[in-house]
């Protein structure tokens, strides 16, 4: 289902078009209530204990925020992921720059603090200081937007590369699944975001869609439709595992049950179960 939200944004730009200008609108809104209630639902909760816990003021963009740091107001640079930009003075606004700021905003949105896990060195070459940031709950900034192809792993510079391992693992599951920034060919780079081939894409309609990207024998993509049972009944309890191996089945009529993206569907909860899938909390 979630790239089916991704397939219906980009068909949404298909049609918008280019402007005068010749520049791609950006990727139409996505539902990111629904990705916020997913991610809040379902990511996995780190313990934050042994981290600092810092004031949060402002969101700058998908990978930028500032805290209030020993008295000042300071920008913090989320390490080892880059978002598209959303106002950049070469760049422009790139393609899911909005939904990554947006996806950021309504998931810290009740947030008064932010945890920071600093790796070796604390700042880059612009002084702005250089974090791993979860929420008070527990949850990784980084991978839940690289989780939601709203990022990619990006700036690996020694020493500072503790998590490069987890977060390449999280982001292979996003190129997998074809979703947000994955879900046009050739617009990652590894130097960055090519809105020309985004652009490109656009005019040809050359999107990535689920049957685009789903190959036999793949156990995680979404199930577009319920799984039948033998004797034809349909099984409609969606089984989803997390990028840290978490097990969550979700019931029809739950709360995110339409945004879930299944890779296995049980016909009752105790089948569910007995897989080793626990209920979602909503």
């Amino acid at each position: 289902m979630k790239k089916l939200l991704w397939s219906l944004a980009l068909t949404a730009a298909v049609l918008a078009g280019c402007s005068d200008s010749g520049s791609v609108e950006p990727a139409a809104s996505l539902d990111i209530q629904s990705l916020v209630d997913t991610t809040t639902d379902t990511a996995e909760r780190h313990d934050v204990r042994k981290f600092e816990k810092y004031e949060l003021q402002e969101v700058i963009d998908g990978d930028t925020i500032r805290i209030n740091y020993e008295g000042k107001s300071e920008k913090i640079r989320f390490l080892l992921i880059d978002t598209p930009e959303t106002n950049h003075e070469q760049l422009g606004e790139q393609p899911f720059g909005p939904e990554a700021k947006a996806f950021l905003k309504e998931l810290l949105k009740d947030e008064k603090h932010v945890y920071i896990e600093f790796d070796v060195s604390y700042r880059d070459k612009y002084k702005r200081l250089l974090a791993y940031i979860y929420t008070e709950q527990g949850i990784s900034i980084q991978e839940e937007l690289l989780k939601n192809g709203l990022a990619r792993v990006a700036y690996i510079y020694d020493p500072n590369t503790k998590h490069v391992d987890w977060f390449k693992d999280v982001q292979k599951q996003a190129q997998k699944q074809a979703i947000g920034i994955w879900s046009v060919e050739d617009y990652v780079t590894n130097r960055g975001y090519d809105k020309d081939a985004y652009a490109e894409a656009v005019k040809e309609g050359k999107v990535v869609t689920p049957n685009d990207s789903e190959q036999p024998g793949d156990d995680t993509t979404a199930t577009s439709s319920p799984a039948q049972t033998t004797d034809g009944d349909s099984c409609e309890i969606k089984g989803n595992i997390n990028s840290k191996g978490n097990k969550i089945y979700h019931m029809p009529g739950q709360q995110n049950y339409d945004q879930t993206v299944a890779e296995e569907m049980f016909c009752t909860a105790e089948e569910a179960e007995a897989a080793g899938f626990v209920a979602a909390q909503r």
